[in-house]
C-alpha cells in the first residue's frame, strides 16, 4: 500500500522535546517506520524549516520523509502556519497528480486541512488524526490559547469530510460526539510505546537515593509539573526529577521559583532535556513516574514508563483513562490538586510491594497492548476498510501486514 502521512509542523527527523516537537513527531516517526517495516510503502510530508534540508531523505526501510517548500524556510510556531496551508495543498496536489498514493493519513489539524485540499483534487481517500482538538484546548488555556480562531470549525469541518478518523482514545471520540463528528467515521487506534527500547531491564541513571519521583516532558505549565512541585509538600523526603526544557525557557524559571515558594527547593532537580535514547535509563532510576496534565490527548508518557515496568500516578484525563488501570497499573488522580496527588504519592512511596507489582502488570500491559506494531496493524485496518468502502485495491507494495505486537 503507498501511503502519503502528512503531518505539516511534526517532522519525524525533529528533535523530541522543542516548543512544538514531542508526541505527534513520535507518533508519525514511529507508526511510519513500523508501516514501512510491514511491506507498505510510506511516503512523510512534512514542512522544509531550513534551506539545507533536502527535499527527500530515507528515514527507514519503506519510508522518505519529504520536506514541503512551502512558507518561509526557517522554524516557525506551528500556530502561525495556517497561512501557507492553501499552498501546502496545492503542492501535494500537484505531487499527487504525478504520483498518487493509495491513500493519505493527515495528523494535526492544519495537515488535515492541507489533505483534504488536495485530496478534492485528486481522489484520494483520506484518514484523519487530530493528535489534539481545539475545542479541548480552549476549555482548560482560556484566554492563554494561541490557537488560530479558524481551528474548532476546521476541525469540525475535516471531521466530517474525511473517510475516517482515527481516534487515539475514548475520551477523544467522547469529544468528537460533543462536537457532532459522524461516530460510525471514527474509530480507536491508540498511540503506541518503543518495546524495545522501554523495557524494565536494562541501563538506570544514578540519581542518588530515594525516593525519587519522576515528571518528564515538554515545559509547557498545561503539562502540570507545578501541581507535582506543590504536592511534594505532602510526600516527605521525596525527590521531584523535573526531565525536559532548557535554562533559556520560562517554564523551569517558573518553576524553580515555586518550588521556592513552597519550601521544596531543595528537593526538586532540573534535568533540562534529555536525549530521547536516554529517557529508558532515567524512568527506571525512579519509584514512580508522575505525569499530571491539565489536559492530555493521549498522553505518551505514561505509557512509556508502563514498558520500563514503573508505577504511574497519572491525571484522570485523555488517554490516560484508557492506559493507566487505577489499582493494577497505577493511580489516577484529579488534575491540578496538589493534595490529592501528595496522598496518592504518599501512600505508594510507603507500599514497596504495590509498587512492584504495578511495575510488574504495567509492563505485561505496555507489552500485550501498546507495541507500535500491533499499533500499525490496527491502523491498516482502517485503511483496508477505507479503500474498501471506495471500492479500492488494496495496493501492497510488499509482505501483508504482520500480527505480531512488537
Amino acid at each position: 500500500m503507498k501511503i502519503a502521512m502528512v503531518s505539516e509542523h511534526a517532522s519525524p527527523l525533529a528533535t523530541v522535546g522543542g516548543a512544538d516537537a514531542g508526541g505527534q513527531n513520535v507518533h508519525v516517526a514511529a507508526l511510519s517506520r513500523a508501516l514501512g517495516a510491514r511491506g507498505h510503502e510510506v511516503t512523510v510530508y512534512t514542512r522544509r524549516e531550513t534551506t539545507a534540508q533536502p527535499e527527500e531523505v530515507r528515514f527507514a526501510p519503506g519510508v522518505t520523509v519529504v520536506h514541503v517548500p512551502v512558507g518561509p524556510a526557517e522554524t516557525m510556531a506551528k500556530d502561525d502556519l495556517l497561512p501557507w496551508m492553501p499552498d501546502f495543498g496545492r503542492w501535494l496536489a500537484r505531487r499527487w497528480h504525478a504520483t498518487p498514493p493509495d491513500l493519505a493519513h493527515s495528523h494535526f489539524w492544519m495537515s488535515g486541512l492541507a489533505t483534504l485540499a488536495a485530496a478534492q483534487d485528486t481522489a484520494v481517500p483520506t484518514v484523519h488524526t487530530f493528535h489534539a482538538l481545539g475545542t479541548v484546548k480552549r476549555r482548560h488555556q482560556g484566554p492563554a490559547d494561541t490557537s488560530p480562531r479558524e481551528r474548532v470549525g476546521t476541525e469540525k469541518l475535516i471531521a466530517r469530510q474525511v473517510d475516517a478518523v482515527i481516534a487515539t482514545c475514548a475520551d477523544e471520540v467522547a469529544e468528537l460526539g460533543r462536537m457532532r463528528a459522524p461516530g460510525v467515521r471514527t474509530r480507536i487506534v491508540p498511540c503506541g510505546v518503543d518495546l524495545d527500547a522501554f523495557t524494565p531491564t536494562g541501563p538506570r541513571m544514578d540519581l542518588g537515593p530515594g525516593p525519587v519521583l519522576l515528571a518528564v516532558g515538554r515545559a509547557v505549565p498545561r503539562k502540570g509539573v507545578e501541581t507535582t512541585i506543590r504536592a511534594l509538600r505532602h510526600v516527605p523526603d521525596a525527590t521531584l526529577v523535573v526531565a525536559g526544557g532548557s535554562p533559556g525557557e520560562p517554564e523551569p524559571a517558573r518553576l524553580a521559583r515555586i518550588a521556592g515558594m513552597y519550601g521544596v527547593a531543595d528537593r526538586v532537580r532540573f534535568l533540562g532535556r534529555v536525549a530521547r535514547q536516554d529517557v529508558p535509563a532515567l524512568m527506571r532510576a525512579v519509584d514512580v513516574v508522575v505525569s499530571v496534565p491539565w489536559y492530555e490527548p493521549f498522553g505518551i508518557v505514561p505509557l512509556e514508563a508502563m514498558a520500563c515496568g514503573v508505577p504511574v500516578v497519572a491525571s484522570a484525563v485523555g488517554g490516560h483513562l484508557d492506559t493507566v488501570v487505577p489499582g493494577v497499573t497505577g493511580l489516577l488522580v484529579p488534575p491540578r490538586k496538589p493534595a490529592a496527588l501528595g496522598r496518592a504519592l504518599r501512600e505508594l512511596l510507603a507500599d514497596p510491594f504495590r509498587r512492584t507489582a504495578y511495575g510488574v502488570a504495567a509492563a505485561g500491559r505496555a507489552r500485550s497492548r501498546y507495541g507500535w506494531g500491533r499499533v500499525a496493524d490496527q491502523t491498516v485496518a482502517v485503511y483496508t476498510d477505507v479503500l474498501t468502502s471506495r471500492g479500492r485495491s488494496l495496493g501492497m507494495t510488499g509482505a501483508c501486514p504482520g500480527t505480531g505486537a512488537a
